[in-house]
C-alpha cells in the first residue's frame, strides 16, 4: 500500500502543513503554535487549572509543563495556587499574554475564514463527521 492510499497519511500531511503555516505566523510574533494554542485555552477572567489544559490540546502533561515554563519565562502567564487546595494551580494571562492570545485568535479566525470561503459547508460537515467517527473508533479502542 502506498502512503497516499492510507487514511492517516492525509491527516498527517494536512496537519503538518497547517502546523508549519501557523508556526510561520507565530514566529513573527515571538511565539510558537503550541504556545498560541495554550493561550487560546486559558480563561482570561478566572484562569485555567494547569491540569485542564493538556487534555484540551491532546498533550502529555510533561510537554505542557515545558511549554508553561517557557511561557512563564517569556512573561505570557503567571501561576496562582488555589488557597483551598495547594495542589491546584491556576494559569492566568499577563498583559503580554493577552496580546499574544489576540494574535493567535485572529490567526485561527483568518485560517478558518479562508477555508470556509473555499470549501462548501456541506463538504466541511462531511469532513467533521468522518473525523468524529475515526476519533470515536480510536477512543473506544475499536481499532487496536
Amino acid at each position: 500500500m502506498k502512503p497516499e492510499e492510507t487514511v492517516d497519511y492525509h491527516f498527517k500531511v494536512c496537519w503538518h502543513a497547517i502546523s508549519r503555516m501557523y508556526n510561520a505566523e507565530a514566529v513573527q510574533n515571538d511565539i510558537t503554535t503550541s504556545i498560541g494554542f495554550v493561550l487560546l485555552n486559558i480563561d482570561q477572567q478566572h484562569g485555567t487549572p494547569a491540569t485542564k489544559i493538556a487534555p484540551l490540546l491532546g498533550l502529555e502533561a510533561r510537554s505542557l509543563t515545558r511549554i508553561l515554563k517557557s511561557m512563564e519565562e517569556q512573561g505570557l502567564i503567571y501561576k496562582v495556587s488555589d488557597p483551598k487546595d495547594k495542589r491546584l494551580v491556576r494559569i492566568f494571562l499577563t498583559e503580554k499574554g493577552l496580546e499574544k492570545k489576540e494574535v493567535s485568535r485572529l490567526t485561527v479566525k483568518q485560517f478558518n475564514k479562508k477555508v470556509r470561503e473555499e470549501i462548501p459547508q456541506e463538504e466541511l460537515d462531511k469532513f467533521f463527521n468522518v473525523c468524529g467517527r475515526i476519533l470515536g473508533m480510536i477512543e473506544n479502542k475499536e481499532i487496536f
